[in-house]
């Protein structure tokens, strides 16, 4: 392999593996799936490297089968956050003065492990507890996380490497430390990537963590923990506890060495923490560091220029994919008459094709939402939109909770685009559409710039070039992650670093250098080598 800086590999994105029928790994992650699915797992908090077991246990249950129990996990009381932190800042004092080509070489092997013999367990275990097909969990679970560890590391080297300019007879040259204290990251159910993401890189440039992950996705974090284990992570370093989310956060914001904020989620909690670590600031030994990615109401935007199978495409792609949980998922869409029917056509062909059930069947394009309380606000929306004269439900918009919290794909025509289901942020797979016509389309730009509050992702449609920049232009502060003539999905780390702004988070861009120096503290350091021994300056004569 291609060597870099202080011989660190290269990174390179991991290949994506195609799990088509009768191949090896195919069979290895279902049977994988069947074993861990028919298990029982007990997953207790970890600080310190010490396995906590509180016997205040949640069950897991998959939201496909949600009357199957697979395991529990423990939940934590106040005196078990306090340890968290305690042992955190422990720990600190070695694992800051760690190499940070020891700390690279830690996340390089977990890289490894999990191209290969974690592989099929950390996707088998987000498939089952997080609902995700086979697809889903290979290009999250296992690539993507496995491009964070590469990637990051690829960066740190490339950081360290920024140095100023040295005048003759001195030397100057900076220090990345890390942040005086421990970072608190809250990490959420829908990509197992992230979730190990969010410790992962304060660690690697040296911090010290407490993580709280969902608790919806607490089997794929017990792997990561097992992965991180077994690559040498040192005790303490990431400390990871489930429980009462408030609890938690107020513990953790209280304290006086609280030195950063990792948070993925929802944009009322973000916006409530931020808040609060306000309230708190002169409680803290430093300004902590609050990097975030909230919510979304993310588009797809056609001009009549547009080929509308590719537009059809991208919903059906961007809108449905992992049931419309990710958070870049298209769940609003404007296109001009002209060729609406077109689209709409395709559209019903290509959903009427989209089957429905549990991942372990891997022909199953759409599996279930994350839970109840989600299920029951999407079925909620569906059947306002059925009941308002404003809108139409056009595919779709059945569902069921018998089994698993399933909802079908989805697809309500509006006569307004201020609808409710235009503007608000729905975790699921609901795509609303409003057709405007074509001489409107500038007056429809604007529309997509300020129906919402977000600007996390979006899409463009059209072949006309002229229209492409004027489009790019308009809705220059409508995403932070833009695309043309492609769904607004699927960012891939070392290519489209990942984050947007307004009321989607601060940007700070996931799979990229911007993130890493979040988690730095830089100190100058000038070395004198002659030093001067006379006050005076020329001008004094």
């Amino acid at each position: 392999m291609a060597r870099g800086f202080f011989n660190v590999p290269v990174a390179v994105n991991e290949p994506v593996k195609g799990y088509a029928p009768g191949s090896p790994e195919r069979e290895e992650l279902l049977a994988t799936y069947k074993e861990m699915f028919n298990g029982s797992i007990d997953i207790p908090m970890h600080i310190n490297g010490a396995e906590v077991r509180t016997g205040n246990t949640k069950n897991v249950t998959p939201p496909h089968d949600h009357k199957h129990i697979v395991g529990q996990y423990h939940t934590a009381e106040k005196k078990h956050i306090d340890e968290a932190i305690e042992t955190a800042l422990a720990a600190r004092q070695a694992w800051s003065s760690v190499s940070w080509m020891e700390r690279a070489s830690i996340f390089l092997k977990a890289a490894e492990l999990l191209a290969g013999p974690y592989r099929a367990k950390m996707n088998a275990a987000t498939m089952i507890a997080q609902s995700k097909n086979v697809h889903q969990a290979e290009i999250d679970a296992a690539c993507e996380m496995i491009d964070f560890f590469r990637f990051n590391v690829q960066y740190m080297t490339d950081i360290f490497k920024d140095q100023p300019a040295s005048a003759p007879g001195i030397w100057n040259r900076v220090e990345y430390r890390p942040l005086e204290g421990f970072v608190y990251a809250i990490s959420p159910f829908n990509f197992t990537s992230i979730a190990a993401n969010l410790p992962a890189a304060a660690a690697l440039m040296g911090n010290v963590v407490v993580w709280k992950p969902s608790d919806h996705q607490a089997y794929s974090a017990q792997v990561i923990v097992d992965l991180f284990k077994e690559a040498g992570l040192p005790d303490g370093v990431i400390n990871v506890v489930y429980g009462d989310p408030v609890m938690i956060s107020d513990t953790c914001l209280s304290s006086p060495d609280f030195s950063g904020l990792h948070f993925t989620g929802s944009t009322f909690v973000f916006k409530e923490l931020w808040k609060q670590i306000g309230t708190n600031i002169h409680t803290y030994k430093t300004y902590p560091r609050i990097v975030g990615e909230t919510g979304g109401k993310d588009f797809i935007w056609a001009h009549n220029s547009a080929n509308p199978l590719q537009v059809a495409t991208g919903i059906t792609r961007g809108a449905f994919e992992y049931q419309g949980q990710k958070c870049s998922a298209a769940s609003r869409a404007y296109i001009p008459a002209s060729i609406w029917d077109d689209v709409k056509a395709h559209l019903i062909a290509q959903t009427s094709e989209l089957k429905m059930g549990s991942p372990e069947n891997p022909e199953n394009f759409v599996n279930a939402v994350i839970h109840e309380g989600s299920f029951d606000k999407i079925a909620k929306y569906i059947d306002l939109a059925k009941a308002d004269e404003n809108a139409e439900v056009i595919i779709g918009g059945n569902y069921d909770k018998s089994v698993g919290y399933f909802i079908e794909p989805t697809v309500i025509l509006a006569k307004s685009p201020t609808f409710s289901t235009m503007t608000t942020e729905l975790f699921g797979p609901v795509m609303t559409v409003y057709v405007y016509e074509d001489a409107e389309w500038e007056a429809s730009l604007k529309l997509v710039d300020e129906s919402t509050e977000y600007a996390l992702t979006g899409a463009i449609f059209s072949t006309d070039r002229y229209i492409v920049e004027q489009a790019s232009k308009a809705l220059e502060n409508a995403a932070g992650n833009f695309y043309i003539n492609d769904k607004p999905t699927g960012a891939v780390v070392g290519q489209q670093p990942f984050g947007g702004a307004r009321a989607s988070g601060t940007n700070d861009k996931a799979g990229s250098a911007q993130n890493l120096l979040r988690w730095t503290s830089v100190r100058l350091i000038k070395e004198t080598f002659v030093t001067p021994t006379d006050y005076k300056y020329p001008f004094l004569g």
